[in-house]
């Protein structure tokens, strides 16, 4: 009920400022714990056994369209730029959710409906790290629209039977079907503290499916379809939805997801390679690359110069060692995971740092991390599975990763 009368009335006066959005971001993140806990408790993907056929007449009709223009306004020829993807409706007030690299930096965004309705879409808010965008479509003036519930992805199981519904290579509502591959698969090319699993299928995906819903045979979303490995056979990933309702408060009240700027990213240095290398190394954080204009830079953090490929890895020495993130010892994935994940925009950052056989303090105020060119579809290494855009191949751990595909 609460649920129902704060995102509707968001979509009605999103311009009415602070309470009213505060209220709407406290009582989606309530409902997505409560849609979540009465999921777990009903049943997983695997429980049930409603027909294929059934699920697609019940839940297609929420699948959208995405059709998004990009004009480039320092080129005089090829400009324009047509992006399609997917989407699906998951309220009724309208909200969408579906990937960022689809819709964000776009000129213009429109969506068709099911029944062949088309009608102008805004952002409501995206995170190209994630890829998770939300998209608000005006309600209709005559009954309601249809949506699809959102699953428990913790509850995802391998082997778990699961089908795909969206528009690949502009085919509208196609339904693919496979299984869960794996549950292990990692955001190719981010911070380490920005990690987080992908959910791997075999289910067909191909672009334009970008943005869909991958679902349980309850015809509930356990994730959205973002990536394919196009030399393999079947091997796609979808963002899990429990990482989309997240941050869906974040992309509701602010458009983004804040988070604080570190300004550098690299490798542990563990045992095992202290030990194979038998150089004057420390365990560690191994600084690689400085991004320009980061606090890290203007505090004279070091990067790499030296690229060496070992057993596979491929590591830049030369650089810092950070051994210890506010006090926290950098011994483990794990721990340097705890101690990023911990910071905050506005808070201090304690360095302990090793450089040259010798040890130094360096702190710093964090402050927001801005949107930096490798996020921005079209400009990084990863290429978008909509749009003219191409990315070197990603990679997952421990296999090879994929690529986000252009379409059509």
């Amino acid at each position: 009920m609460g649920c129902l009368r704060w995102i509707s009335a968001y979509g009605r006066a999103r311009s009415t400022a602070g309470p009213l959005v505060l209220l709407l971001t406290c009582s989606l993140a309530a409902c997505s714990a409560i849609g979540a806990s009465r999921a777990a408790a009903q049943h997983s993907g695997t429980d049930c056994t409603e027909p294929i056929p059934d699920i697609f007449n019940r839940v297609s009709p929420a699948v959208v369209s995405v059709a998004a223009t990009s004009i480039n306004p320092y080129r005089i020829s090829d400009r324009v730029r047509h992006v399609g993807g997917s989407g699906f409706l998951f309220h009724a007030a309208g909200l969408i959710l579906t990937n960022a690299h689809v819709v964000m930096d776009r000129q213009s965004i429109r969506v068709t409906l099911d029944d062949g309705t088309t009608t102008a879409a805004q952002v409501v808010g995206a995170d190209p790290i994630f890829d998770v965008a939300v998209l608000r479509i005006p309600e209709p003036s005559d009954g309601t629209l249809p949506t699809i519930a959102l699953a428990d992805s913790e509850r995802v199981r391998v082997g778990e039977e699961v089908v795909a519904i969206g528009n690949p290579l502009g085919l509208d509502q196609t339904l693919t079907r496979g299984v869960v591959s794996a549950i292990n698969r990692i955001l190719p090319e981010t911070p380490l503290s920005l990690l987080q699993p992908l959910i791997q299928t075999d289910t067909p995906i191909n672009p334009g499916n970008s943005g869909g819903p991958l679902l349980n045979r309850c015809g509930e979303v356990i994730g959205i379809t973002t990536a394919m490995i196009p030399d393999a056979q079947n091997l796609g990933f979808a963002v899990p939805i429990n990482l989309a309702k997240s941050i869906l408060p974040a992309l509701l009240e602010q458009g983004r997801v804040v988070r604080p700027w570190i300004g550098f990213h690299g490798q542990l240095v563990d045992t095992e390679l202290l030990d194979l290398l038998r150089l004057p190394l420390v365990e560690g954080l191994l600084v690689e690359a400085i991004e320009p204009g980061s606090p890290a830079a203007r505090n004279g953090i070091r990067g790499g110069r030296l690229e060496i490929a070992i057993a596979g890895r491929e590591f830049l020495f030369g650089g810092d060692i950070i051994t210890a993130i506010n006090g926290t010892r950098l011994t483990s994935a794990e721990r340097l995971l705890e101690a990023m994940r911990a910071l905050k925009v506005g808070d201090t950052l304690h360095l302990s740092v090793f450089r040259e056989g010798e040890y130094s303090d360096v702190e710093y105020m964090l402050p927001e991390r801005p949107l930096l060119p490798g996020d921005i579809p079209g400009q990084s290494s990863l290429a978008p599975a909509a749009g003219g855009h191409r990315r070197a191949p990603a990679r997952t751990t421990p296999a090879p990763g994929p690529r986000r595909l252009p379409a059509p």
